[in-house]
């Protein structure tokens, strides 16, 4: 039997990936931490599951793995692996896309009721033992704007739109595809501006590109009601993190919720820390209880598709970035 060597690049120490023994017969699988500790199987590699890394170990593998037919990366981004050689490169990358929409889509809601029902107010009250009674606002009475109309930003609109929201969504392609039906209106990039002023909530959800990094930056807050909130479960630098501090201090947006951030872990001394309009994750809104098990499921999955020869799921565009 013909032998498959499958390297996988991360997570040496991962118990989920024990189930890669499930690869079937006649895989050689060589799991490093660095791409340098790989050695004279790196010349025979026909696969990379890409657990962890950065550029530089993919330019490594890409130079000394000329049988390479696939690479599989963990995650949706993939901002922290394309290279200029990647991208060239013939070989076909896929990515985790779908594995994590749908615990980033619950975030985004439970970050719209945590303001719309003033979940802060009511916190504070309850350590002052204090009766509070306030008006709170009715999410189907508001309008969710989604930027990044991808596989995230279609989780985020069936949960928007389940509690009768109305959702509008910006996208690079305006073209009909599926989710549409779970958006009231699409606009083209170049109208985000025309979108921002309807919107009660505003989520990033794009995938990290040179078009996409700071989107949202001191332009857009301003095109903002003032009491919208703007969540981000994309990229972090797609959001311009100085711009929407500006914006929250100087109260021309209401609040935030964020997850991902410019520079992670977020620094100690990011004002963000200490203010209470905004809800922070970190980096967990997708750390569901078997996440990483899903990560490997799907490789499994892609894995049986390529070697029957069926298409792979997930192929990214390198040239566009997701």
């Amino acid at each position: 039997m013909e032998q498959i060597t499958v390297v996988v690049l991360g997570g040496t120490q991962e118990s989920a990936l024990q189930r890669l023994n499930e690869l079937g017969p006649g895989v050689n699988l060589k799991h490093v931490e660095k791409a340098a500790d790989i050695g004279p199987d790196l010349a025979e590699s026909r696969v990379l599951f890409q657990w962890a890394g950065n550029r530089e170990e993919l330019k490594h593998i890409l130079a000394g793995a000329p049988k390479l037919e696939w690479i599989h990366g963990r995650y949706a981004g993939l901002d922290a692996i394309l290279c200029p050689e990647l991208i060239e490169s013939s070989v076909p990358l896929t990515n985790g896309r779908g594995s994590f929409s749908q615990s980033l889509g619950e975030f985004v809601m439970c970050g719209a009721l945590y303001f719309a029902k003033d979940l802060p107010r009511m916190l504070r009250s309850k350590a002052a033992r204090h009766w509070d009674t306030f008006d709170v606002l009715e999410l189907s009475q508001q309008t969710m704007g989604i930027v990044g109309h991808g596989d995230i930003g279609r989780a985020i609109a069936r949960r928007a739109k389940a509690f009768g929201m109305k959702v509008l969504a910006v996208r690079r392609d305006v073209s009909p595809r599926a989710g549409d039906e779970d958006v009231d209106q699409i606009f083209a990039n170049a109208d985000l501006h025309k979108m921002l002023p309807l919107c009660d909530y505003v989520v990033a959800a794009a995938p990290l590109t040179p078009q996409t990094r700071h989107m949202l930056s001191t332009a857009e807050f301003a095109a903002m009601k003032a009491s919208a909130i703007v969540m981000n479960v994309g990229r972090g630098p797609v959001i311009d993190e100085a711009a929407i501090i500006k914006a929250l201090e100087e109260k021309q947006i209401r609040g935030a919720a964020l997850d991902v951030f410019e520079v992670e872990p977020l620094p100690k001394e990011s004002p963000l820390w200490g203010m209470d309009n905004v809800l922070i994750s970190y980096h967990t809104a997708d750390h569901t209880k078997d996440w990483l098990d899903d990560a490997v499921s799907l490789f499994l999955e892609q894995f049986k598709r390529w070697r029957n020869g069926q298409p792979l799921k997930n192929v990214v565009d390198k040239r566009a970035g997701y």
